[in-house]
């Protein structure tokens, strides 16, 4: 069932069942009320990343509290996506959009690696939490992702599980096609890496080469920045073999 996304959506961290009010946090209260107008009555969309998305209405017992009471399920709980995210963090302005993109493409997972041409880094767990859960909301996913905690590249290979494939972007592959790669993939688990604004190192290369559990696909003939390589691949592998396939 698809998204509605002519009402707010807006995600909580409360449990949702049907006519079990809770009070709307301090954010919310302002956001809806202050923000959007909203009053007695009106409705919006709420989920939580467990209970599916539910249909609530307003109530404002007092001027200074808010009520949200879901009235009826919308969506049940999907299964969340099984995709994982490998990337070399970038900029703060660019990482924001990386993360929100990814989220958007159906990534399950965000690891962000250290690599050793990696120009950003990761200061504040909470901020790709909160890119990701924004995403989702504006998005219709109702799974929030799950962000991970920044890894060198090569402490995550080395204990790496081999069941889950890792399909990594390698401007030096000797074709431009990624869909005869793709298609000869079978695995159901799999992990996308993309690499900094700088590529991927050489001893990094020749790493990722060597691993019979990493497959290095191409992105076409243009040079792509890291933000743009990532949604381009995401896209290609959802429509290849993942989740649009």
């Amino acid at each position: 069932m698809r998204a509605n996304y002519r009402m707010q959506r807006l995600f909580v961290g409360d449990a949702l069942a049907e006519g079990q009010a809770f009070e709307a946090s301090k954010d919310h209260f302002h956001y809806l009320t202050n923000v959007l107008r909203m009053s007695d009555g009106d409705a919006v969309l709420l989920f939580n990343g467990r209970d599916g998305e539910w249909h609530a209405t307003l109530s404002l017992p007092t001027r200074k509290r808010l009520l949200l009471t879901p009235t009826e399920q919308t969506r049940p709980q999907p299964a969340p996506s099984d995709l994982h995210y490998l990337f070399a963090p970038l900029k703060v302005g660019r990482l924001d959009y990386l993360v929100q993109k990814a989220v958007e493409m159906g990534a399950g997972v965000l690891q962000p690696v250290m690599t050793q041409h990696v120009q950003g880094k990761i200061t504040s767990i909470e901020r790709l939490e909160a890119n990701a859960t924004e995403a989702a909301e504006q998005c219709g996913i109702l799974a929030i992702p799950t962000v991970a905690a920044p890894r060198k590249l090569e402490d995550l290979l080395a204990d790496w599980p081999r069941e889950r494939r890792i399909i990594f972007c390698d401007e030096g592959h000797g074709s431009q096609n990624p869909l005869p790669v793709l298609q000869g993939i079978h695995e159901r688990k799999l992990a996308l890496l993309v690499g900094p604004e700088g590529g991927f190192s050489e001893e990094e290369r020749t790493l990722l080469r060597s691993l019979d559990f990493v497959t290095p696909i191409p992105l076409g003939p243009r040079i792509l920045r890291a933000d743009t390589a990532a949604v381009a691949a995401m896209a290609v592998i959802q429509a290849a073999i993942g989740d649009w396939h």
